[in-house]
C-alpha cells in the first residue's frame, strides 16, 4: 500500500527550441546537488521554468480542459460493510465492478479519522514549508534509509523532470524508529500509517472475496505485510503549461491509497480517455496497482490449468 498527497497536474502546450549547446545531464546534476528540489527554485523566485522540466505530450496525455466529464467516477461507502450481511454484498458488487472496470475507486466512511487525515496534510505541508537547510539534511536518493526525501526517483533517467519534490518513508512491516522521521510529521506518519494499514485489510478482504477467493487469501500471500507512504509537494509553477507535476504513470505495488487535498488535479485513463478524480471530503482515492494484478492474472492461470 501506498499514500500519496497530490496538488494540481500540469499539462504542456508547448515546447522552446532545444540549444544546440543543451547539457541536460550537467543541469539535472546542477539542480539534484542543491537539495533543496522543486520548492528550492520556487523559493529562489524565478520567473522561467528550467529546460530540464519542460516536455512534449505523448499521444495519450490530454489536456486537463479536455478531461472527460461524462463518466462518473466511483465512490463506495463502507460504512458497517464487516457487520452488516446485506450492505457487504453490495459493497462487494460495487468494488469488484469498480475493480474490474476502473482500476479506481474512492472510498469513504472507511475508518481513517478525518482528524487524522487532515494531520497528515498539514504533517506535510509542515515537512516540506521547513527552512531550506533543515530540509535539506533529509535529502537522498538512498531509498533504503527509513525516510528519505527528493525530487523526482527517476531524475536521471525519465525524459523530462516532473514539477515535483517527494518523501518516502516506510512504515511496515517493520515501523520506524521515531527519532529517524522529521519533527513536523514524526507522530503523525505512525498514526496514520495505522489506520491506513487497517483499511487495507479491509480492502484486500474485499477484492478477494469479489474475485471468489477465501477473503483472506491476499493476505496469505503477502499483500498487506508492507506499507510506504509518499508525501508529494506541488509548488505553485511560472509557466503550468509547459511542465507536469506528475506525468502518465501505473503503480509498481499492490494497492495505493492516495489522501488528495481539495485543490485537484489528479486524473485517469478509463476507456482510453482522462477523466478527473474530484477531490471529495473525507475520501481516499484507491488505485488497483501492477502487483496486484499480477498476482490475480497467475492465480486465474494456475486455476485454469
Amino acid at each position: 500500500m501506498e499514500s500519496q498527497y497530490p496538488r494540481k497536474k500540469m499539462a504542456t502546450t508547448a515546447e522552446p527550441p532545444i540549444p544546440t549547446n543543451y547539457d541536460r545531464e550537467s543541469e539535472l546534476k546542477a539542480f539534484d546537488a542543491t537539495k533543496l528540489g522543486v520548492k528550492g527554485l520556487v523559493d529562489s523566485g524565478i520567473s522561467q521554468v528550467p529546460r530540464i522540466f519542460i516536455r512534449t505530450p505523448g499521444k495519450s496525455e490530454n489536456p486537463p480542459n479536455q478531461a472527460k466529464t461524462q463518466f462518473s467516477f466511483p465512490v463506495i461507502d463502507l460504512h458497517v460493510v464487516q457487520k452488516d450481511p446485506i450492505r457487504h454484498k453490495e459493497v462487494l458488487e460495487k468494488v469488484r465492478e469498480a475493480a474490474e472496470t476502473w482500476g479506481f475507486f474512492q472510498v469513504v466512511s472507511h475508518g481513517v479519522s478525518e482528524s487524522v487525515m487532515e494531520e497528515m496534510l498539514v504533517g506535510v505541508h509542515g515537512f516540506f514549508g521547513q527552512e531550506n537547510e533543515v530540509r535539506k539534511q533529509w535529502y537522498s536518493r538512498n531509498l533504503k534509509r527509513p525516510f528519505a526525501y527528493n525530487s523526482n526517483f527517476d531524475l536521471y533517467a525519465a525524459p523530462a523532470t516532473n514539477w515535483r519534490d517527494t518523501f518516502y518513508c516506510i512504515v511496515a512491516p517493520m515501523a520506524p524508529n521515531p527519532e529517524d522521521l522529521p519533527p513536523p510529521c514524526r507522530h503523525i506518519l505512525l498514526e496514520y500509517s495505522k489506520e491506513v494499514m487497517s483499511l487495507g485489510n479491509t480492502l484486500f478482504e474485499l477484492l478477494a472475496e469479489g474475485l471468489g477467493l477465501n477473503p483472506n487469501h491476499l493476505k496469505e500471500i503477502g499483500c498487506t505485510e508492507g506499507l510506504v507512504i509518499f508525501g508529494h509537494c506541488y509548488p505553485e509553477c511560472p509557466q503550468p503549461e509547459l511542465t507536469m507535476g506528475t506525468s502518465q504513470h501505473a503503480d509498481n505495488d499492490f494497492l495505493t491509497v492516495l489522501l488528495q487535498d481539495h485543490i485537484g488535479g489528479l486524473q485517469v485513463l478509463h476507456q482510453n480517455q482522462w477523466v478527473d478524480v474530484p477531490p471529495t471530503p473525507g475520501a481516499l482515492v484507491v488505485n488497483i496497482g501492477d502487483l496486484l494484478q499480477a498476482s490475480l492474472s497467475c492465480y486465474t492461470i494456475r486455476k485454469n490449468l
